[in-house]
């Protein structure tokens, strides 16, 4: 199983009203597991930078001006997404600009149920409690000590291991989930456990087994443990 966690930064709330976005990063997850692929990319918005939006991520219009535009990128990223589900925390704010952007290039846009909302299963797990990407940093105990300003790959990367403890922690189901035959690993062979090279000794004392027949003995010769010995 596929999943893509990713984050963008953008000049202000509405794409309808002119905000663009100006920075995507994603993270390939394979199976709940980290693959190290991923997409990182800033552009050029073709609009000033308002300054509340700069003091959020720090891109100033200096540092964007020499960027591609999305006209440049869209396709990359729709390459790099495939057909994978979506991980986002507040999945639509980030989809409603990634498809208006990609509806202005005339290019697909993504489909909503593709999208898992990190934020509505912190709160629906934590009712009550604070569901920032800060919050549950500190909730899990992961470490955001690099992050000083809102960064679209850096957000990916600690959304990710977010992500994994909200479902259970990582590889939550072993990859119990994946139907029998399907592929788990590009290439690699299906893994089976070894016998032990030493059996493990045995855990019961010769007083307790002493014990267990003296009490199976004393059940008769119909008792369920003869039957089953």
């Amino acid at each position: 199983m596929r999943e893509i966690v990713l984050d963008t930064e953008t000049t202000g709330f509405d794409p309808e009203t002119g905000d663009r976005i100006v920075e995507i990063g994603a993270v390939e997850l394979h199976n709940h597991v980290v693959t190290g692929r991923t997409f990182h990319q800033y552009i050029n918005p073709e609009r000033a930078m308002p300054q509340e939006a700069f003091q959020v991520h720090g891109l100033s219009d200096e540092f964007l001006r020499d960027k591609p535009k999305f006209a440049d990128v869209g396709q990359a990223f729709l390459d790099f997404v495939g057909d994978a589900r979506l991980v986002i925390h507040n999945a639509a704010f980030d989809m409603k600009f990634l498809n208006a952007e990609l509806k202005w290039m005339r290019l697909p846009e993504l489909p909503w149920e593709r999208a898992i909302d990190t934020l509505a299963i912190a709160r629906q797990r934590f009712p009550g409690s604070p569901a920032s990407l800060d919050a549950l940093c500190r909730r899990f105990a992961i470490d955001n000590s690099a992050r000083t300003l809102h960064g679209a790959l850096l957000d990916s990367e600690i959304l990710a291991e977010v992500y994994l403890e909200l479902i259970g922690g990582r590889q939550p189901d072993f990859a119990l989930s994946v139907a029998h035959g399907e592929d788990t690993a590009s290439g690699a062979e299906t893994w089976r456990p070894m016998p032990r090279p030493v059996p493990l000794p045995p855990r019961l004392s010769d007083a307790e087994r002493t014990a267990h027949e003296a009490f199976v003995a004393a059940l008769g010769d119909r008792a369920l443990w003869r039957r089953l010995g």
